[in-house]
């Protein structure tokens, strides 16, 4: 099943002399199961697209649908709900609000949602075992590491039946060991049926997915199918 299809999708910001193409014609589709790795150097349009895909940004032309649902065709309280519900977003600036604890940070979409509380706490508890940072619960974004943090806003992002999870180098802050420990756990989203858009610049963390798509100058560059490559299962 395609969870999610960007059909044509290009993005412009600014007009006349500013006008810069964030996206231009991009068109891909990721399916239940799948990690799609996106390349490419910087500003080449990585975070536009993920943005767009999750529908925190509209495309200047072009349609992105999740599971099916045209996000320009639904109504904001719709667009709202299903972001909440159906997708999971890792930020590069991480976005943990300082007054919460590491907990209520990862309980926060659930109970903007109207989850019970002790259900909210329940799954966030779940995921921050996870990740292995179930002993950090109560402390404070300025209380824990850099990539502390980091795993955190990744728990937030995998608490719930999260179908689609966008993830803006999500092993930034990380060493290579743990940066292969949270590639596992996305693969193994994957695996239980989540589907998974990565952005990074690590080929060693491309090699985990089943597409990689480079992106250059907003356009798609190249796409290559690792899905049946021996040598990307070995890396894994």
């Amino acid at each position: 099943m395609t969870v999610l299809q960007l059909d044509a999708v290009t993005r412009v910001h600014g007009a006349g002399d500013n006008t810069v193409h964030a996206l231009r014609e991009v068109s891909l589709t990721a399916a239940t199961g799948e990690l799609v790795a996106v390349m490419g150097p910087s500003g080449s349009g990585k975070s536009t697209l993920l943005n767009v895909a999750g529908g925190l940004d509209r495309p200047t032309s072009g349609t992105v649908a999740v599971e099916g649902a045209d996000l320009s065709t639904l109504r904001l309280r719709d667009l709202v709900a299903l972001r909440r519900r159906h997708i999971g977003y890792v930020f590069q600036d991480l976005n943990l609000i300082p007054s919460l604890n590491v907990i209520e940070n990862v309980m926060l979409p659930h109970e903007l949602d109207g989850v019970r509380r002790a259900t909210a706490k329940k799954q966030a508890a779940s995921a921050l075992a996870e990740i292995g940072l179930a002993h950090m619960a109560a402390r404070y974004p300025d209380e824990i590491s850099g990539g502390q943090r980091q795993r955190v806003a990744i728990a937030r992002a995998l608490v719930g039946e999260r179908r689609l999870l966008l993830a803006d180098e999500p092993t930034g802050a990380l060493d290579s060991a743990a940066g292969d420990d949270i590639l596992a756990l996305l693969r193994s989203r994957c695996e239980a049926g989540a589907t998974v858009l990565l952005v990074t610049h690590e080929a060693r963390y491309a090699a985990w997915a089943d597409k990689v798509v480079f992106l250059r100058d907003g356009a798609i560059a190249d796409s290559t199918d690792l899905s049946s490559d021996g040598s990307a299962a070995s890396a894994r």
